[in-house]
């Protein structure tokens, strides 16, 4: 964890506002992580009834969005912030949208009906989606601890997760692609449920994306783009030399 010395500001003021945007996005990230918990229940338990609460929790969660995009604006336009200070308005703003993003793709999980799915949501694919989503969820919980905490080590360990996600996301799309050559009938339902798991595998990029960020606000390193094993190394660079 690395302490970027937000409270140590002469103005208090300036203090106050930085600390209210970084409140602000870990609620909007709770109100995500509820909107994703109940999106996979709606996918893969049938609790058809917490598909209301997914979209109507949309709608706080673009209304936060602007609002702290609005506050990010005025923080620059009046503050003018520099360095570490600059970095942090960037990270909340990019985080922000990734968030909202994130509450997108959970709602249109949501949509999926088990009328959408009769007959081809067998015990083998519901285990696969129910392992997927734990990820995704545990990927979102710690970045979001990794954002409070400016915690770059937890960053890390959330990019490192995403291929887990992907490679459950290969073996569910290849199990999917064999029910549709064994039952060409079947090939409308199981296209629904391929598009619900990509939904779900674009919320661990959704949560690398923010892992990405975070890292950029502390250590002021834009890993995006970059192999794993090199942003490891360069990481470990950085650190070493501070």
């Amino acid at each position: 964890m690395t302490d970027l010395h937000l409270g140590e500001h002469i103005s208090r003021r300036f203090n106050e506002e930085l600390e209210d945007v970084r409140s602000k996005v870990l609620h909007m990230g709770g109100i995500v992580e509820e909107q994703l918990a109940n999106a996979l229940k709606v996918l893969v338990n049938d609790e058809a009834e917490l598909a209301r609460d997914v979209m109507d929790a949309d709608a706080i969660v673009n209304s936060l969005e602007v609002e702290i995009d609005e506050e990010c604006t005025l923080i620059v336009a009046r503050r003018q912030p520099a360095a570490t200070d600059l970095r942090l308005i960037m990270t909340v703003s990019k985080t922000t949208n990734e968030l909202e993003r994130i509450g997108d793709e959970a709602k249109r999980v949501a949509k999926m009906s088990r009328k959408d799915m009769d007959g081809v949501l067998d015990d083998d694919v519901r285990a696969d989606l129910t392992h997927m989503g734990d990820l995704i969820r545990e990927m979102l919980r710690q970045v979001l601890d990794a954002f409070a905490r400016t915690d770059v080590d937890t960053a890390v360990s959330v990019v490192k997760a995403d291929r887990k996600v992907d490679k459950k996301y290969k073996k569910i799309t290849k199990h999917l692609i064999k029910l549709m050559v064994n039952d060409p009938e079947a090939v409308p339902a199981v296209m629904k449920i391929m598009w619900a798991v990509r939904s779900l595998e674009r919320l661990g990029d959704r949560c690398q994306n923010i892992a990405e960020h975070i890292i950029y606000m502390v250590l002021g390193m834009d890993v995006r783009h970059i192999k794993l094993d090199d942003v490891l190394a360069e990481i470990e660079a950085q650190v070493e030399s501070e």
